[in-house]
């Protein structure tokens, strides 16, 4: 799951983007709504988390414009104003969901997690490779009914690989189902994590390979 955190309070996003990370989320973050309009064309998130108080205005002038550019990813906002008529406002205006601080990261997620299940924004379905099921929106992974236990990123890895599973998926667009813009990524380190991903795969008899595109990315196949 990715998702674009538009705070401005720089502690409150840090900690966020750590506690949703163990959640297996994906967080990009910015404090302008100028820059989010821009990772909104560049990037497709599952759901948006907005403040109300922006250095550069309103949170909430930012749906209207998002809407109108035929976006309809949901937007959750986030706000110190939790009065009745300010949810109507905000809600009316297009927000899915509005959720007042302080909050816990688990109903935040919860959030998140019911607004993807609506029927305008349905979840994707679990994901059935070799003998695996994957659901990508809890981010875990079974075998013949057992978890398989295996670290964030590379559960990322599986996850965008399996989506398109007999398709080459080039080493950019597996980055970006992996690391949020800001960070600085390793020349090797997406080889490090699928380095470790089959060796699991392997011994936990997961009845898929993954296999090396030279030059070009990676590809899932069931065996």
């Amino acid at each position: 799951m990715r998702l674009l955190l538009i705070e401005d309070e720089r502690e409150l996003a840090a900690a966020l983007s750590v506690a949703l990370g163990k959640h297996g989320v994906v967080v990009d973050h910015t404090m302008h709504l100028a820059d989010a309009f821009e990772l909104t064309r560049q990037n497709e998130y599952d759901a948006i988390i907005l403040d109300r108080r922006l250095p550069d205005g309103d949170g909430l002038t930012f749906i209207p414009e998002l809407r109108q550019s035929g976006t309809d990813t949901p937007v959750i906002v986030l706000t110190a104003r939790n009065e009745p008529l300010e949810r109507v406002r905000g809600l009316d205006i297009g927000a899915d969901d509005y959720l007042g601080k302080p909050f816990l990261v688990e109903e935040l997620m919860a959030r998140v997690r019911a607004v993807l299940r609506r029927p305008s924004n349905l979840a994707e379905p679990h994901i059935i490779a070799g003998r695996m099921v994957i659901d990508p929106l809890h981010l875990n992974v079974r075998i013949d009914s057992i978890p398989l236990d295996l670290p964030r990123r590379e559960l990322l890895v599986l996850v965008a690989l399996a989506k398109r599973k007999d398709k080459t998926i080039l080493r950019s667009a597996l980055e970006t189902a992996v690391y949020n813009y800001e960070e600085e990524i390793q020349s090797n380190a997406l080889d490090s994590h699928i380095s470790r991903l089959r060796k699991r795969l392997l011994e936990a008899d997961a009845g898929v390979t993954i296999h090396n595109i030279r030059g070009v990315g990676y590809l899932l196949k069931e065996e």
